[in-house]
Parts: C-alpha cells; sequence; structure tokens
C-alpha cells in the first residue's frame, strides 16, 4: 500500500498512471480500478452495509422483491447477475460496489460536489489482477479459460446465487465484473462491479490485510477547483456521464457554482453528490 497526497496536476497524474507500462503487452495498460471520493474521510462500506448490524438478513428479501416488482421493466429475465447488476445501477442496497477502468472518472466524482471543496478528496486505485490472484479455484479457473483479467455475468453465469458465491471459500474473497451495457450511464463511466464473497464485509475491511493490493491518492482540497475546470475542458462531466435531462441540469447548476470559497453546505445541496454508475444520492461510509 501507498499513500500520497497530490497538490499539483502533475503530480496527480503521475501518482494515477504510476506503473502504468505493462512489459507483457507493451502496452500502458495499469491494471487498477479506481473509485474517486469527495471527501477523505468517506468508506468503501457497502449500500447494503449501510442498511445496519441485520443486513445479511434482509438481502435476499431486497433482491427478491426488487425482481418481482421490477419484472416489467426488465428485459433479462434469467441471468442472477444481471439482476442484482441493475439493482444496484438503480439504487437498491445491495453489497457490490461501483468502480471504473478511469482515473478521470474517478475525478470527476471527486470534484463533482462543489460543498466538499473544503476538504480533501481521495481515489482508491485497486489492482484487480492481484485481487483476482486470491480467488478461489473455480473462479480462477473461468478467467485462466477466458484469457481475462476480469469476469463479465456471462463468465459468472456458473454461480447462480450471492449463497453460492459465498459457499465457495470460508475466508471472504473479492471479485470484479463488468456489468451489462444496461444505459450509457454505464457505458460512458466505463464502470465495473466489486462483490465480496460475505455481505458484511466492506472492500475497505477485505483490504486491512492486503496493503499491498491497492493504493490511496488524496487529492488536496486546493487542487480541486483546478482538476474541475481541467475535466469540464475535457468533457468529462454530468452531461456526458449522467446522460439526458437530470445531468444536463447538474451540469448546468456546478457551472455557475461561485469559486469564492465561501460556500457553505445545505442538506437539499449535499443530496446531489452522486455515486459511480446511478443517478442516486452517494452517502459517506
Amino acid at each position: 500500500m501507498s499513500f500520497v497526497r497530490a497538490t499539483s496536476w502533475s503530480q496527480l497524474l503521475d501518482s494515477l498512471y504510476e506503473n502504468a507500462w505493462v512489459p507483457t503487452l507493451q502496452r500502458f495498460r495499469p491494471p487498477f480500478a479506481f473509485r474517486g471520493l469527495p471527501d477523505d474521510s468517506y468508506s468503501l462500506n457497502t449500500s447494503l452495509m449501510r442498511m445496519g448490524e441485520k443486513c445479511a438478513q434482509i438481502e435476499g428479501h431486497l433482491l427478491r422483491n426488487f425482481k418481482k416488482y421490477a419484472m416489467r421493466n426488465v428485459v433479462e429475465h434469467d441471468s442472477f447477475w444481471y439482476w442484482l447488476s441493475v439493482a444496484q445501477h438503480h439504487g437498491l442496497p445491495t453489497r457490490l460496489m461501483d468502480w471504473t477502468f478511469s482515473p478521470y472518472v474517478a475525478l470527476h466524482f471527486v470534484t463533482a460536489n462543489t460543498d466538499l471543496y473544503g476538504r480533501d478528496g481521495v481515489i482508491w486505485c485497486l489492482n484487480y489482477k492481484k485481487v483476482h490472484q486470491q480467488l478461489p479455484g473455480l473462479l480462477s479457473n473461468v478467467l485462466a479459460n477466458e484469457g481475462a483479467d476480469v469476469f463479465t455475468i456471462e463468465m459468472l453465469s456458473r454461480i447462480p446465487s450471492l449463497q453460492e458465491l459465498d459457499g465457495l471459500s470460508v475466508e471472504p474473497f473479492t471479485l470484479f465484473f463488468e456489468p451489462p451495457s444496461i444505459d450509457d450511464r454505464i457505458v460512458n463511466q466505463y464502470a465495473l462491479f466489486s462483490v465480496v464473497s460475505n455481505p458484511t464485509v466492506g472492500p475497505q475491511s477485505w483490504l486491512k490485510d492486503r496493503p499491498d493490493l491497492y493504493q490511496k491518492i488524496y487529492v488536496a482540497k486546493e487542487l480541486k477547483w483546478e482538476i474541475r475546470d481541467k475535466l469540464d475542458q475535457a468533457n468529462i462531466n454530468e452531461r456526458v456521464l449522467f446522460p439526458g435531462l437530470d445531468g444536463l441540469s447538474r451540469w448546468l447548476k456546478r457551472q455557475y457554482v461561485q469559486s469564492s470559497g465561501s460556500l457553505s453546505a445545505t442538506t437539499e445541496d449535499a443530496d446531489d453528490q452522486t455515486s459511480l454508475s446511478s443517478g442516486r444520492p452517494a452517502s459517506p461510509g
């Protein structure tokens, strides 16, 4: 595990692309999943864990009822992993967590909420190849047979439930999979999901004893406006990442926020902070 606090744009980019060169591929393709948070005190607890101590007991009820009531709105009815992805995407509390292959998308979520510009942000960078080296044999074989680094929902079809996933190993493990292209948000955000084989274990606690799997890049609060303006110029913004009128409205609202440093958070404005691949509020851990 490594920590760095980036105080300049160049330092930030160097940190995000450190060790990006992959000799075996002769390409710059770092095997990292990124998650950006606007406040460095936020944790990597899942939305299901934030439901309380009995989250494991209610997980199945949430998913069963979501599927029952959402049936007429979802085309794919057979794949459990498709249903789980749709549920996460539309804000149901699940054990999934949103990540992105794009460090720039992660930076967007560090800087999207201008009310938190008085706080350092943070980007979590997880090496999904190293994470997958700790998978049980069945899942390791699936990746090896496909020659893949992350899963798709089709590759996970041999595991038709979270209970069967949990039963593959006594020791919790984590895997990453690409969600289906449900809509343009998923595609534009270059999204992927993580899942831990235990509903009460979040990515942060799972990583506690595995410091070689990740790094954290703290984003200095005084750097946020520069990042935000450069991302907007690069067309990394709500209008692109949340296609539609809602994203357009968020983008326009932020475009006219004053950068005087006199911003004060309100409950209404705080609810506009959005999480990866969804339009829902992102709760702190």
